[in-house]
């Protein structure tokens, strides 16, 4: 029996590449983004992998479309099986360069699109007595990133939200709350995103492929559990911030200072923040090197090495 799947932010980056994930499972896919003319090529290469899928427009920060979307999923599949909140924006920039309502809008899409999600799909799992939500919230839930302060704000809230919803579902066995915490991903990503820095931004290396946070959801579709960490980086930059707080917000800080002095000037843009744009929306940015893990290994052998280092320094001078 194949299963009804829904994934916000599909027409672009992890989105895409979740999507192509289901549909290898043949599954029924709703797929869900602002971009109609995109999720309607997604639709269509999805179909042609074995998926079958229908596209809703929708702006997760606007709890009608999300209801719609819902109402949506359950006409086209009877049933809905799985919901994958995953639509996010980027704003980057420092605190006061960056429009109030531009950080208005990121914690709009990035925190109250997913709990719109989240409310507008409950009842259905609970009419159904099963259900597994999946929450896409990267390592930005657990890493604070300067210069992208209402970023930070809404991925640090999001991992509120889910663990207090999944404390409040717990008597419910057959509904399920995950969430996955990828770290930096190729995708257009950085592309969409708000620059008011004046710099030419890049992701930080290493990036994965997304091809990899899609395989991790879809084994946690199967499979739930309360999180997954998706990438080696992930779980050092975490476990980094947790030990050394200070001095990784710090090292954050300096490493991204350093790269805007010697940055690309560039115009200021919003980004993707209000509307859709028409460029990168593809799975991949190009940022880095798809399908290689063992290539990252050198950034995180150098990271252990400097918290390693960094951690002595501290013990001899208490």
């Amino acid at each position: 029996m194949y299963r009804t799947v829904v994934i916000t932010g599909a027409s672009s980056g992890a989105g895409r590449a979740i999507a192509y994930e289901f549909a290898l499972q043949k599954d029924n896919l709703v797929l869900a983004s602002r971009n109609i003319d995109e999720l309607e090529e997604v639709k269509a290469e999805c179909e042609s992998m074995g998926g079958t899928a229908i596209c809703v427009y929708t702006d997760v920060t606007s709890y009608g479309d999300v209801i719609n979307l819902a109402s949506a999923a359950a006409d086209f599949g009877g049933n809905i099986d799985i919901w994958i909140n995953n639509a996010g924006v980027l704003a980057a920039g420092s605190f006061e360069d960056t429009p109030v309502e531009v950080l208005d809008q990121v914690i709009r899409t990035n925190l109250m699109g997913y709990i719109h999600g989240a409310h507008a799909v409950l009842p259905y799992f609970k009419s159904q007595g099963r259900g597994v939500l999946i929450n896409n919230i990267s390592i930005g839930g657990f890493l604070p990133v300067p210069y992208g302060v209402g970023y930070s704000a809404s991925k640090f809230g999001l991992r509120g939200f889910s663990a207090s919803l999944r404390a409040e579902l717990v008597n419910f066995s057959g509904i399920h709350i995950c969430d996955a915490y990828p770290a930096f991903l190729d995708t257009p990503g950085i592309q969409h995103a708000a620059n008011y820095t004046g710099k030419s931004i890049r992701p930080a290396p290493p990036v994965y492929d997304p091809a990899r946070l899609a395989i991790a959801i879809a084994e946690l579709a199967a499979h739930p559990k309360s999180e997954v960490m998706v990438g080696s980086a992930s779980i050092l930059l975490r476990y980094a911030y947790a030990v050394f707080p200070a001095l990784t917000s710090r090292i954050t800080a300096k490493v991204i200072s350093t790269y805007l002095n010697r940055a690309e000037p560039i115009e200021k843009i919003d980004g993707n923040i209000f509307n859709t744009v028409k460029y990168g929306n593809a799975v991949h940015g190009g940022w880095g090197v798809p399908g290689k893990p063992k290539a990252h290994r050198k950034y995180i052998a150098a990271g252990l090495l400097m918290l390693s280092a960094a951690g002595l320094m501290l013990l001899r001078k208490k």
